[in-house]
């Protein structure tokens, strides 16, 4: 069944949700990461969303903004290194636009993508091409600002595989920033992990979109 848009409570229920499956995709997550990288993602990441959990657990939130603001803090003061800046920076950026709001629907995941996005830019100055997680949130923002009028559900998939699309554009540019730039063409053939993250991420808001997860995380 199509889904319009979430309540506050639904959209908390929602994040808790992420981040279950982000903690429980560490190691898939390490693996990404040992072959570019230093292998850290994984455990930074699922520390990170431990994290998200227990800020988010059985607590209020006055409106979108706040809640998903809490969410980027959490992640920006425990998943570390520069991971922990560029998703605290999506989701701190991405609640921006979503001051005030209660329903989370098309038109806020396109404000939250897109916040998010220049966020994450003015950070870390990545650019599409660049072998970050950009070349996945770039591409999910644009699919997002052409779901506006959608049920939530479908705008998420469609965003999502546009996501999963500029991922896997990812293993064939060679890496020029961040820890892989030093690997220079030994970086091609292997997806960039922050953007196998900004993936999954989306991945897991599009499942309780579609009424997976809804009750156990709705409980907590």
């Amino acid at each position: 069944m199509d889904r319009t848009a979430l309540n506050l409570e639904e959209t908390r229920a929602m994040l808790l949700h992420v981040a279950q499956g982000m903690v429980a995709s560490k190691d898939l997550l390490t693996q990404a990461d040992k072959a570019i990288g230093d292998g850290d993602h994984g455990v930074g990441m699922a520390r990170g969303f431990e994290a998200v959990e227990q800020k988010l657990a059985g607590q209020a939130f006055a409106d979108l903004g706040e809640l998903v603001r809490a969410t980027g803090t959490a992640l920006m003061t425990s998943v570390g290194g520069a991971a922990g800046a560029v998703f605290g920076s999506l989701f701190r950026g991405g609640a921006k636009g979503l001051a005030g709001r209660e329903a989370f629907g098309a038109p806020e995941l396109h404000r939250f993508l897109a916040d998010g996005l220049e966020a994450v830019q003015a950070r870390g100055q990545a650019k599409p091409g660049d072998k970050t997680m950009v070349d996945a949130l770039e591409p999910a923002a644009r699919a997002a600002a052409q779901m506006t009028g959608a049920p939530l559900n479908q705008a998420l998939g469609v965003a999502e595989a546009a996501a999963r699309d500029g991922m896997e554009r990812t293993k064939e540019m060679v890496a020029t920033v961040g820890k892989a730039k030093t690997l220079g063409e030994r970086s091609l053939g292997h997806a960039d992990p922050g953007a196998i993250s900004l993936v999954l991420i989306l991945k897991f808001m599009a499942e309780f979109a579609a009424g997976e997860g809804t009750q156990n995380d709705v409980a907590r």
